[in-house]
């Protein structure tokens, strides 16, 4: 399928959560660098710190690697990537099984929170969050951005799982708590937006170009008229220069389920990256879909922990492999519709 990062970090998370130990081979073969990166380093390394993991071909190119996990022990971790490695990305790999851990942890991740090919903060707070919310409480204590080359950005979560501590020792102990919570996981309604909210932000560097208000205003004019839009415009300090939007929509009931985003670059006008991020949203509002397709892609652990259905605009790679790596580690099965774009776990 996608054969790239996606699949470790997916797997590593589940393995800790679990108990079940994993091989991984053939790692992001398919890739022009194939093997490990540093940023898949650091989050194997993270949760080796985490639960006393066992790991063999842990190093920068390998392609493959064991991993025998230990029970995960809550509490308050530090860790740096290194320049501009994601700090979401690696927020991906620990944050499910902190969900389900017998007691609260405080991750501190220091690198990108802004960079290309990974989810950038604005919509990991804004949608990703919330949606695991429903699970436990998880409060955002600090961050600041961190763009690439240089990163040096920071993101910090505290997260204060509801499941008693005593489920941590069961899976299904897990999912029928995490049933009892919420019913399962349920978002199959087409999303209609009561309102579109997003945040532009830019390098301080930036501030006499207008850069966020320009992006911001380019992407109100292509939302246009329809539900109201609210875009906030800011500037950050960060060691390099480099810019950002993200949006998403509101639901009347208050969801946030629906988002997009640009990244802005050397030579590339800040309108262009403020449509770019209009023009994905609109291209997703204008389907049946009650995701879009990368927050769907996130929540494929979730929902197969909890069960129900996901209704995203279509059924990618990245989906079909963490729907792949879910069915190894748990007694879930799921059904993909294709047609309907329809992802369920009964």
């Amino acid at each position: 399928m996608e054969g790239g990062g996606q699949i470790l970090r997916t797997a590593v998370a589940l393995s800790v959560l679990t108990g079940r130990p994993f091989r991984a081979e053939r790692i992001r073969q398919n890739r022009p660098t194939p093997g490990l990166k540093p940023q898949h380093l650091s989050a194997i390394q993270a949760l080796i710190r985490m639960s006393g993991a066992r790991v063999r071909g842990a190093r920068v190119g390998a392609g493959e690697v064991e991993f025998v996990p230990g029970p995960l022990t809550p509490g308050d971790y530090s860790f740096d990537i290194g320049t501009a490695g994601s700090v979401t990305l690696m927020m991906q790999a620990l944050l499910v099984p902190c969900v389900f851990a017998g007691g609260e942890t405080t991750l501190a991740i220091r690198g990108g929170t802004d960079t290309r090919w990974s989810i950038p903060v604005d919509y990991f707070t804004q949608l990703i969050l919330p949606v695991f919310r429903r699970f436990c409480r998880i409060e955002v204590v600090g961050m600041h951005r961190g763009f690439y080359p240089k990163g040096q950005g920071m993101l910090k979560v505290r997260i204060r799982p509801d499941v008693p501590a005593s489920s941590s020792k069961d899976i299904d102990l897990w999912r029928r708590a995490a049933r009892r919570m919420n019913g399962g996981l349920e978002v199959s309604s087409r999303c209609r937006p009561a309102a579109i909210k997003g945040i532009s932000a830019a390098s301080e560097f930036l501030a006499k170009a207008r850069v966020a208000e320009r992006q911001a205003e380019s992407a109100g004019a292509v939302l246009g008229s329809g539900p109201a839009v609210d875009i906030r415009a800011e500037y950050c300090r960060s060691a390099s220069p480099g810019t950002v939007i993200t949006l998403w929509t509101v639901d009347a009931e208050g969801r946030t389920l629906v988002g997009a985003d640009a990244l802005g670059e050397k030579g590339k006008p800040a309108e262009d990256v403020g449509r770019e991020a209009a023009r994905k949203l609109m291209e997703t509002l204008h389907t049946e879909a009650a995701v879009d397709v990368h927050l769907a892609d996130n929540l494929i652990p979730l929902l197969a922990i909890a069960g129900g259905t996901i209704k995203t605009a279509r059924i990618t790679d990245h989906i079909r492999a963490n729907v792949y790596v879910c069915e190894q580690f748990l007694d879930a099965r799921f059904r993909i519709d294709e047609a309907a774009a329809l992802v369920a776990v009964e």
